[in-house]
């Protein structure tokens, strides 16, 4: 991470779960981050299993020129990566992993941008993880942002953030494991092939 806006609220969030493996949501204190408010975003799982935007900060709204409340988390992203970027945010709840990718954002006249996006999971009263905190920050400032929305982002690059003990990426499932079962795909081999999808270029942009 090299951008202030990704950085501290990693800091903010790392600093709110203490010992746990993520901080609750009643935790988060809008004041202690108002400088940050109109670059983040809160994921939750709907009823029909999808992830959706709870909230979405002025500036991301912005960015894609409406208002992202409702809206698939998936749908900003290329085709051909969407199911993986949904099985990435489940992962992220599931596992209690933060995740942290480079992506480009590209508008419909061609224009381009570099960001940095951060999903970090939120634990409920009874202890699971079902809400993600985030941030969406361009790289470097563009005037066209401010007129031309994105149309979609494209995955440049992800990695998994390993906690401040020292422990690996692991993907030990925090739901029942009959649950866990009937996903597809694990969240580490989701974000391996979407690395790998996108790396060697096997996606047209």
């Amino acid at each position: 991470m090299r951008l202030q806006t990704t950085t501290d609220i990693f800091d903010y969030w790392n600093a709110l779960r203490g010992e746990q493996d993520a901080p609750l949501k009643s935790q988060i204190e809008p004041v202690a981050i108002r400088h940050l408010l109109s670059s983040l975003f809160i994921l939750e799982t709907e009823a029909d299993r999808h992830i959706r935007f709870r909230l979405a900060g002025t500036k991301i709204c912005d960015l894609f020129g409406r208002d992202l409340r409702g809206e698939r988390f998936s749908a900003l992203w290329a085709n051909g990566q969407q199911e993986d970027i949904e099985r990435t945010a489940e992962g992220v709840m599931d596992h209690a992993i933060p995740t942290f990718f480079n992506a480009t954002g590209y508008s419909v006249a061609g224009h381009h941008a570099a960001f940095e996006i951060i999903m970090m999971p939120l634990r409920s009263p009874e202890g699971g993880c079902d809400r993600l905190l985030g941030a969406i920050a361009p790289a470097v400032a563009a005037s066209w942002l401010e007129i031309v929305p994105l149309e979609l982002l494209a995955l440049d690059r992800s990695r998994l953030l390993h906690d401040k003990f020292g422990r690996a990426a692991q993907v030990e499932p925090r739901r029942p494991v009959e649950v866990a079962a009937e996903k597809h795909a694990t969240f580490g081999q989701a974000v391996l092939r979407v690395m790998s999808h996108f790396l060697h270029g096997a996606t047209a942009r």
